[in-house]
């Protein structure tokens, strides 16, 4: 199994367990133990490493259950886990896969690999101030924080037509390999509401969460 790492976090008992993707998708297969139905749904994907990734998904959560789960979505594309109360959410890149559990509270997680180009998030998801407050010798970090941070939030808010240079404002931070984050999203009615978030770094991926 490549069970890359779990991580309990101690103020929230969440649980966040990574997965890397170093097998075939016939071993895959055999560690998801999918449903038939979850499994024919899998198979119409063109992409191998898009197969890959959703079929590590469930490997990872029945290595963090101890048990089959059956994974579905809303019809927003949250998922939800169909034998389980527990609140989840997913992240995955090329290489990994990562998840984030919370029997209470709401969560969001992203994660993007270091070997992207992240120049165009300055433009199409940052404000003015989060500009004025990058780093030329770590930009490309920089940038992919912000938006796995974002993108957390998103995720957490389960919203429709989110902007998120307008509604997602992270504070002033600096790129230390792992930290925490400050946050506001700011609803469409005007309400603004705050979030704590944290980040690691790990094999030149960046990975981003948010818990309540």
């Amino acid at each position: 199994m490549a069970l890359y790492f779990t991580k309990e976090l101690e103020e929230t008992r969440s649980r966040i367990g990574v997965w890397h993707i170093t097998e075939s998708e016939d071993e895959l297969c055999e560690l998801a133990s999918a449903p038939t139905d979850e499994m024919e749904e899998i198979s119409f994907i063109k992409s191998e490493s898009l197969r890959k990734q959703k079929l590590a998904v469930k490997a990872l959560l029945n290595n963090m259950f101890g048990e089959k789960v059956y994974l579905s979505h809303h019809d927003n594309g949250k998922p939800y886990i169909e034998n389980s109360v527990t609140n989840i959410s997913i992240t995955h890149t090329n290489e990994y896969v990562a998840v984030i559990l919370d029997d209470n509270e709401d969560v969001g997680i992203d994660m993007e690999s270091l070997a992207r180009d992240f120049s165009a998030v300055e433009k199409k998801a940052l404000s003015e101030d989060e500009i004025e407050d990058l780093d030329e010798d770590k930009k490309n970090e920089q940038l992919a924080i912000y938006w796995c941070a974002k993108e957390a939030i998103y995720k957490r808010i389960s919203a429709y037509g989110v902007d998120f240079a307008e509604q997602i404002e992270v504070e002033r931070f600096r790129p230390r390999g792992e930290g925490e984050l400050e946050a506001t999203f700011i609803h469409k009615d005007g309400y603004e509401e705050d979030f704590d978030l944290e980040y690691m770094t790990f094999d030149n991926h960046v990975l981003v969460w948010v818990v309540g």
